[in-house]
């Protein structure tokens, strides 16, 4: 049955005049897609989440963009369009948006590979929603009630331009707890999901992701340059995956030729993931698995004597909140001094990070000053961010950064 046929809102939105303060409108005319509660000054009428809110300058009374209002949220006003400009929001307008968002995937889908970001949340002009295809499998994820006005014919659009065969929704916790829509986190709402376990290829290389119960959607697609990259420089090489998840870095390394490859997580459930993803390619290398806490078996792994020739360090965000910075910024650190202990004779480091609130300048910085404390020399030969599906649309959508430290000794 495709519960999208029989879906109908429960709420119906209207249209609110808005005028914000001094920093608001400035806010909102750089482009930025926040509007935060102590922002806003007057609105026309009393607003409900998913209402349009049609921001106004308060002096030359001109639009100046629409958003959508999240009453639950102190971010009350999410910005869709920026253009200023009177524009109909209806399915055609969420059809054209979600049509440029795809175009700008079309490069990396002429690769071997049919797994990707379709939108990226506020980065399309699409604030709380993301939208992640497997083969012939969109999982959307929601993270607010804003968009069950709009929700059939967004996800019957976003059907249509990827060409996908089915339709998995997921929901964040808070929405699990208050959903306004009609749906479950992890309905299939169109066609039909004869397993859970997806397939699907990246670069050449075979992985799998749950799109019922897997973490986010299923599986961390932002690293997929990253992973490739990390395979290329693994031929007959050894390497040790921190923080390995479902062994994306593990998978694409055996797969072009690792000699061997250890994965290491706190979740044994993970590294199960990882070891069966791996068993989708071939490969003639060996797969080792560790489980436990990166930091305490890392100086395990140091007290014993061990090295590898590439070391991946890509751990969780650090910072969830501005106060963790200092915090996370030291656990980098420690990372780091760990990881150049583990890295054998001319061997490569790879730092990541996924902290949005620590920039790329600071990390980079913070790598380059710590590694050089360790009287090891060393070069940065590369510098990544996102991926060709992650595309940066505001600062604070800028999260991952990776660096790839030769050392020369």
């Amino acid at each position: 049955m495709n519960f999208l046929d029989n879906y109908t809102p429960n709420i119906t939105q209207k249209n609110i005049a808005v005028k914000l303060n001094a920093k608001g409108e400035k806010i909102v005319l750089q482009g930025h897609p926040w509007v935060f509660s102590n922002n806003i000054i007057k609105v026309s009428k009393p607003a409900n989440t998913g209402d349009l809110a049609i921001i106004f300058s308060k002096q030359k009374n001109k639009i100046i963009g629409i958003g959508l209002f999240d009453m639950d949220s102190p971010i009350q006003i999410k910005i869709i369009d920026s253009s200023q400009k009177k524009v109909n929001i209806d399915a055609a307008y969420f059809t054209n948006k979600i049509a440029t968002a795809f175009k700008k995937r079309e490069k990396l889908l002429q690769t071997n590979t049919n797994s990707y970001r379709l939108i990226f949340g506020e980065n399309d002009g699409f604030p709380s929603l993301i939208a992640d295809v497997y083969n012939t499998v969109l999982v959307v994820k929601l993270y607010s009630n804003l968009w069950t006005p709009y929700l059939k014919f967004i996800l019957m659009a976003l059907l249509n331009i990827s060409n996908s065969k089915t339709l998995v929704l997921r929901l964040s916790r808070s929405m699990q707890a208050n959903s306004q829509c009609n749906f479950n986190d992890g309905d299939v709402v169109y066609g039909t999901l004869t397993n859970e376990i997806v397939k699907f290829i990246e670069h050449g290389v075979n992985f799998s992701a749950n799109v019922i119960k897997g973490h986010k959607t299923g599986y961390f697609l932002d690293h997929r340059y990253n992973r490739k990259h990390v395979g290329i420089l693994s031929k007959h090489k050894t390497v040790l995956d921190v923080f390995s998840y479902a062994g994306g870095f593990s998978v694409h390394a055996l797969a072009n030729g690792a000699t061997s490859v250890t994965s290491l997580d706190i979740s044994k459930q993970a590294l199960e993931v990882a070891k069966q993803n791996g068993l989708l390619n071939n490969y003639k290398g060996v797969h080792n698995t560790i489980v436990g806490d990166a930091f305490k078996v890392m100086k395990t792994l140091i007290d014993d004597n061990k090295n590898f020739d590439i070391v991946v360090i890509d751990p969780p965000s650090f910072a969830k909140k501005q106060t963790d910075i200092e915090l996370a910024k030291k656990k980098y650190a420690e990372l780091a001094i760990l990881g150049a202990k583990l890295t054998a004779k001319n061997g490569i480091l790879v730092l990541a990070s996924c902290s949005s609130r620590v920039t790329a300048q600071a990390f980079f910085d913070l790598n380059s000053t710590t590694l050089s404390r360790k009287n090891r020399a060393f070069k940065l030969i590369k510098k990544t961010q996102h991926d060709i599906d992650h595309p940066v649309g505001f600062n604070e959508g800028a999260y991952l950064k990776c660096g790839y430290y030769q050392f020369l000794d």
